[in-house]
């Protein structure tokens, strides 16, 4: 048995937030089905390129929806409204990924809903929020990334803000809106009440600067970017050039340290007081990076990844190529087959997730009437 079977979750998303999280819960075995808005072509993820599964589909939107049913529904339309709280009424939760304004517009809030199916349980994630000055705000990840300060702490000190090469800010909203919905599913189950649960891609965001945010908020300290990808506050923990190309050292302990000494053997880095404890590395961050440089210089990549691993945290920098040329990616079974009717050869990344040592298994999305019958 799949950890979450026998749930079923209506989620009406979009792009990236709403059907990553969801994403998770399907593989999981809910039964998630994803309302598209037939008046618009479904999910525009689906017209999102460079690579197309036939017409209306794509790797990208694949990527995103593992496991799910789709179904094309106009929720505005009578018909379609009433076909979609057919659904509602044996449902354990309704997911949406709008605009803040539009869940009570169009009636996807637990003041409605819960009306028809009171156990229900109704996540709302936003760009903003919904109750508050900027609830109509449309707004995306790399908005989010700007306005939290964490574009300000990316990228090199002498360079532009920079953004993550990635949506990590649409994905963490996404399973942290998962995670809230799994506690309020839990807790209608025991007590026959559902809810509202919110979360926001602007909430989040600024939750991820973490420590730095903590620092701010209560001593004033704003934190800057560092050069070389640099930690905040422990050194040396940043990039360092080798013969051949680059390398990521995590020094995060004095044991770690120690270790490092160890196997570069320079005596005037071991007995350089500048850099005898933490703080006096911290201090003399850039001497030691040149010092540290010119040892690592000495080698190419391959040596010290030799050398260190194991004896502390170290990887080499990898282009997007060189990762997925990563024979340990093979080890541990992390792309799979996943066959896709108009490209048998599909391949996918594996959900992260492992129960009992197994990966979890993983087929396209596919029509929800055409899985299971019409809901009519």
């Amino acid at each position: 048995m799949k950890p979450l079977e026998g749930l079923r979750i209506l989620s009406i998303e979009q792009f990236a937030a709403g059907p990553y999280g969801s994403m998770f819960l399907a593989d999981m075995g809910a039964q998630v089905i994803k309302i598209e808005n037939k008046d618009i072509g479904g999910d525009p993820s689906r017209s999102m390129g460079p690579y197309f599964l036939g017409r209306g589909d794509s790797l990208v939107f694949q990527g995103w929806n593992t496991n799910k049913q789709s179904l094309m529904l106009d929720l505005k339309q009578a018909g379609d409204r009433a076909e979609f709280e057919k659904l509602v009424a044996g449902a354990d939760a309704v997911v949406n990924n709008l605009r803040g304004d539009q869940p009570a517009k169009l009636g996807l809030d637990y003041a409605t809903l819960g009306a028809i199916n009171p156990k229900l349980c109704c996540l709302h994630i936003s760009a903003y929020g919904r109750d508050n000055s900027r609830g109509s705000w449309p707004g995306y990840d790399f908005l989010m990334q700007a306005e939290s300060g964490l574009m300000d702490l990316t990228g090199d000190p002498a360079g532009d803000p920079t953004r993550f090469g990635a949506s990590v800010i649409d994905y963490m909203t996404g399973i942290t809106g998962m995670l809230g919905l799994m506690g309020a599913i839990r807790r209608a189950q025991i007590t026959g009440a559902g809810c509202d649960v919110d979360v926001s891609l602007f909430d989040v965001a600024l939750h991820q600067l973490g420590y730095a945010g903590t620092w701010y908020i209560n001593e004033g300290h704003a934190a800057s970017r560092l050069a070389r990808g640099a930690h905040l506050s422990v050194t040396p923990v940043q990039t360092f050039r080798t013969a051949d190309g680059w390398i990521y050292i995590m020094c995060m302990t004095d044991r770690f340290w120690s270790a490092l000494l160890g196997v570069l053997d320079k005596l005037a880095i071991t007995h350089d007081p500048r850099f005898a404890d933490q703080a006096a590395r911290a201090k003399h961050r850039d001497e030691l990076t040149h010092a540290l440089d010119g040892a690592f210089g000495e080698k190419p990549t391959a040596h010290w990844l030799k050398a260190l691993n194991g004896l502390l945290p170290v990887s080499p920098v990898l282009t997007v190529r060189q990762a997925f040329e990563n024979p340990f990616l093979k080890e541990i079974d992390m792309v799979r087959p996943v066959p896709h009717p108009q490209d048998p050869e599909m391949k996918l990344l594996a959900n992260p997730l492992r129960f009992d040592g197994q990966r979890l298994a993983q087929q396209p999305c596919r029509s929800f009437e055409a899985t299971v019958g019409s809901p009519a």
